[in-house]
């Protein structure tokens, strides 16, 4: 099983200071972060994709080839790619070039975003969100597994004769896995491919999460993949950690209530009882994530959130090091007991060499979404 973080890229001001970080430093931030995700042990650091402020990372590829130079091991992903307002064509090229830079470390989460305003800059429309998602898809799927494609949709011009360079590193693209909040459709098309589901689940309570992903395990196994349990599978969660819940409850409130994304609203008690968020001690954080099994069966990749709300970035460095002296290794352990045989592990850029994964057997969808 895999474990990491992941980082919307926000700039959002420190309550206990007013200060915000630049631009520059935050970017630079998430270079050390990443770094830092390595250094304890992680297996994955993870970026999202935003084009409007209060976030700052616009160009996923080009944090995480930076990264890329500065690290050995640690498989750099996205959280997410938007494929609504992106161009698959410039996704397949992108991250084909990420691939052989990165050796290999590469994979990413596909989107649609959730910012009404975006759609409209890049010349796209919100109210086909889902329709956009649907068809970019089933192209980049092609990119990356057919050396020359003829190709028309609704949503682009048609190519003829293309042919996206480069070609994936050792003719395995790089995996994908369909990141969704809400939409069963996106829990569909990602059974539909045999492709990797992850459950954002950060704001969501325990049953709505058990819905979707036991949706896109029955998908799965539908297609014939596999096994419903063999389905792979990716929850995020929030997490902040301190040696006694007193004291993580008492650093963390003031961010809570101030953050954006959930200031103003429930408290951060509630909040805690009916989401996965964990603010509490090194114990607690691993009862709580251990219990997500309880609800999404074995699943492949646990993605934490602890780089938001304006935390200092020395602060979230010592959540690090907290995550990975006394924190990944007991879930590594805890979720390894009774795991069943048949149930496969995330997967590698190698792993999918030694398989011989070089093309899909699932087509383009056979019926576009009007």
């Amino acid at each position: 099983m895999q474990f990491g973080i992941f980082s919307v890229g926000d700039i959002t001001p420190d309550p206990t200071t007013g200060r915000a970080p630049t631009e520059h430093e935050r970017l630079l931030a998430m270079v050390a972060i990443a770094k830092k995700a390595e250094e304890v042990g992680l297996d994955v650091y993870a970026a999202g994709e935003h084009h409007n402020p209060p976030f700052v990372n616009s160009s996923p590829t080009t944090l995480l080839a930076y990264i890329a130079a500065q690290t050995e091991r640690i498989i750099l992903s996205t959280a997410t790619t938007l494929i609504t307002t992106n161009d698959p064509v410039k996704i397949a090229e992108d991250f084909a070039l990420l691939q052989h830079l990165a050796g290999g470390r590469v994979d990413l989460t596909l989107g649609r975003g959730n910012t009404g305003p975006v759609y409209p800059w890049f010349g796209k429309d919100i109210r086909q969100g889902i329709n956009l998602a649907i068809e970019n898809y089933a192209l980049l799927h092609r990119l990356w597994r057919e050396d020359v494609v003829d190709w028309k949709g609704r949503f682009r011009t048609p190519l003829q004769g293309f042919t996206s360079t480069p070609r994936p590193l050792d003719d395995v693209p790089p995996f994908v896995w369909h990141g969704s909040i809400r939409s069963p459709e996106i829990a569909e098309q990602a059974a539909y491919y045999g492709d990797g589901f992850f459950a954002n689940h950060i704001f969501w309570p325990a049953s709505h999460t058990k819905q979707m992903v036991e949706l896109y395990r029955s998908r799965y196994e539908h297609h014939g993949h596999g096994r419903a349990d063999q389905a792979i599978v990716g929850l995020g969660g929030q997490v902040f950690l301190a040696k006694n819940s007193q004291d993580a409850v008492r650093a963390f409130r003031p961010y809570f209530d101030s953050a954006p994304v959930y200031g103003h609203g429930p408290s951060l008690e509630d909040f805690t009882s009916q989401t996965p968020l964990t603010v509490g001690s090194p114990q607690e954080v691993i009862d709580k994530t251990l219990g997500f099994r309880n609800y999404v069966g074995d699943y492949q990749r646990q993605l934490f959130l602890i780089d938001h709300a304006g935390l200092p970035l020395q602060t979230v460095l010592d959540q690090l090091d907290i995550l990975g002296e006394e924190v990944v290794p007991v879930l590594r352990r805890e979720f390894a007991v009774n795991r069943p045989e048949h149930v496969p592990d995330a997967p590698t850029h190698a792993a999918r060499v030694a398989d011989g994964l070089t093309s899909a057997d699932a087509p383009a969808p056979a019926v576009a979404a009007h």
